[in-house]
């Protein structure tokens, strides 16, 4: 017995190092897949021997409250629920009774409470018993509703997550040196709980709800449904939900299994509620679970394969990153050659080597990652030399989390935020190639500088593997390359990065040398101080960027890519010397560049903010007490709406 005690014991250390990382710590230190492997071990053991030790993670309830944000126990305990992969075994839980099937969200459980019409308070779901107050960041999340139209007492749960788009698009956005998020849930958990709201505003937290706590004075007839409805009436955005009977239930799961691949919002899994509220409150709970709710967990499809070899792909944070690459396995009806490994730490705990027999999975059916090795060789290398610029590399030690990095700071890896602005709209406009995608072929060595991303047909193996990519997605691509091969000066000019260059001074430029590429690239500081909106700053910049030879060889590999519309027309220019300044929504054009694009072409300027300098505020609202609105007044700036700019444009004339 003293043998089980201690093999429990070590099993409990384990989860609960893994715990502590990924809830406190923001780490995500073992895969979800190997953490519910040795939990349901732990678990088979206290059945066994009739033994649950103190501090067992089978008998705890969310995670240790360890930060600085005020506490509140919770009126009752918040459960989590008993799970079950098995569809049968889940209609036959169902039974004849009628159930609400949704997504298993993954994220962060709220408690919102709402008193005459007004969000309150806000409260996580902390350990079961104390959670965190979090109400002034709730306010800044992105679809919470401040105010309602039911002014009685409100209390209801729900999930706070981030898209995977918005996930996305948050680690393109880091600054260089820090590293990227590992997932949404992490990073959602870390933005819910900050002490700045500020941070918490910037990282687009969304709140779905899933359970109505309480509603005064509201008649729900007994169902669950019913109340989902009423908190959708309210403004709430809820979970997705289905109605289903148990002769329904399995047929229902196979359409969740079937949209998991294409659901914007992290999940992992399922839960089945019963419908019926005063069945439910009969059923009671357990110790750690109710019993009128019951989460379907994905039965993961793992695969045995061989690992063939560790790929090293820098990032432009510096960090990087090992994949695994191995033999080819179907997983959920694709074909997966790679995994990320995230750290080598990770690699270390597998005890990964070279020619290992592997077992992979998809995690949530979507992201491949390993799930256990089952021949621990051990052997693995960490490269001296960063895969890009051939620099050192270093192993950083964070939190007991060991990464590699690259310390050269003219890693060309980190200029991943000049190619992205190389292929946006407003430069050369190559649909396709997001950030990451930009950042997975610089960090493979596909692409060196700008000119190679007219020869991604040289990259077509490697891009239709990538996990987003296939054949039809690579034709999309090379066919935006093609078309974003004509453009012009302006275009180019801006695309380039050169300091201090935008889109209004590139087109300024452009303009002052009649759209001649080779005058607007042999302009001199003194030239260039004579265009309106360049100063001598802007102008030193300009001409150092232009006079360095790596940069002279670097566009003349690209104009020998590009075909350059160099013509120009001399066009009616009757708001030269006027400036505005567009806020609020727009009724006749596409968006607020659409009418920058037509201002611009009638010789004015767009300026972002309100200045001195301002002629015009163009607002719809023209009765606004908008920031911009009341500056302009102070300092007796016309507001006009958009009818009066769209008369002008048409007229070619100010009246």
């Amino acid at each position: 017995m003293s043998d089980v005690k201690e093999l429990m014991r070590q099993k409990i250390e384990v989860l609960d190092r893994a715990a502590r990382a990924y809830y406190a710590e923001g780490e995500e230190i073992m895969s979800n897949f190997e953490y519910d492997r040795i939990y349901d071990e732990l678990v088979e053991l206290e059945k066994e021997s009739g033994i649950i030790l103190a501090g067992s993670p089978t008998q705890r309830v969310g995670y240790e409250v360890l930060s600085e944000l005020p506490k509140e126990r919770h009126p009752s305990r918040m459960l989590s629920l008993d799970k079950t992969k098995d569809r049968e075994e889940l209609a036959a839980w169902l039974g004849d009774h009628k159930g609400l099937l949704s997504w298993k969200l993954d994220g962060l459980t709220i408690v919102l409470t709402y008193a005459g019409g007004e969000l309150v308070k806000a409260v996580t779901r902390g350990n079961g018993d104390v959670g965190e107050v979090i109400t002034g960041n709730a306010r800044t999340f992105v679809n919470v509703p401040l105010k309602i139209a039911y002014k009685g007492d409100l209390v209801l749960r729900g999930e706070a997550v981030i898209t995977y788009k918005d996930f996305e698009e948050i680690n393109e956005a880091l600054p260089e040196g820090e590293q990227p998020y590992k997932n949404p849930r992490n990073l959602c958990a870390g933005s819910v709980r900050q002490l700045n709201s500020e941070i918490t505003a910037k990282r687009r937290v969304r709140f779905y709800a899933f359970t109505l706590v309480s509603a005064a004075g509201v008649d729900f007839a007994d169902s669950r449904e019913n109340q989902m409805k009423w908190l959708a009436a309210q403004g709430f955005d809820t979970v997705y939900y289905k109605v289903v009977t148990g002769n329904t239930l399995v047929e229902a799961v196979g359409e969740f299994e079937e949209a998991i691949v294409d659901n914007p919002v992290p999940s992992d899994g399922l839960v089945l509620t019963y419908d019926d509220m005063v069945y439910s409150a009969t059923l009671g709970t357990t110790a750690k679970f109710p019993r009128d709710s019951i989460a379907f967990k994905w039965q993961d499809q793992t695969a045995e394969t061989v690992l063939r070899e560790i790929e090293w792909s820098a990032s432009r944070t510096g960090l990087i990153n090992p994949v695994a690459i191995f033999d080819p396995v179907e997983l959920e009806g694709t074909t997966v050659s790679r995994a990320s490994l995230h750290n080598i730490s990770i690699m270390e705990d597998f005890e990964l080597g070279i020619g290992d027999t592997i077992t992979v999975f998809k995690a949530n059916m979507i992201i491949p990652q390993l799930a256990d090795n089952l021949t621990r060789s051990g052997h693995f290398d960490i490269p001296a030399v960063c895969p890009v610029c051939g620099g050192r590399t270093e192993v950083k030690d964070e939190n007991g989390v060991r990464t590699l990095y690259c310390g050269n700071p003219d890693c060309l890896a980190k200029q991943i935020k000049g190619f992205s602005l190389f292929v946006s709209r407003d430069a050369m406009n190559i649909d396709g190639l997001s950030e990451m995608t930009i950042e997975k072929l610089i960090g493979r060595g596909l692409i060196k500088e700008f000119a190679d991303l007219f020869h991604v047909e040289r990259f077509h193996d490697e891009i239709v593997e990538m996990e987003g990519f296939g054949e039809k997605s690579f034709a999309k691509l090379k066919a935006s390359v093609e078309k974003a091969r004509a453009t012009t000066p302006d275009r180019l000019l801006y695309a380039l990065g050169v300091p201090g260059i935008g889109t209004a001074n590139a087109k300024l430029i452009a303009k002052a040398c009649q759209n001649d590429w080779a005058k607007m690239q042999g302009l001199t500081a003194e030239e260039l101080t004579t265009i309106e909106g360049i100063g001598d700053v802007l102008a030193s910049g300009y001409v150092k960027f232009f006079g360095d030879p790596e940069k002279q060889r670097i566009v003349a590999d690209l104009l020998a890519e590009v075909e350059l519309d160099e013509s120009f027309e001399v066009g009616d220019t009757f708001l030269d010397g006027l400036t505005f300044v567009i806020t609020g929504s727009l009724n006749h054009y596409e968006n607020r560049d659409a009418l920058k694009a037509l201002i611009e072409g009638a010789g004015g300027k767009v300026a972002g903010s309100v200045s001195a300098k301002t002629s015009y505020l163009i607002n719809n609202n023209v009765a606004s007490t908008s920031g911009k609105n009341k500056k302009a007044k102070e300092l007796g700036i016309p507001i006009i709406d958009e009818e009066t700019i769209k008369g002008w444009l048409d007229q070619g004339k100010v009246e």
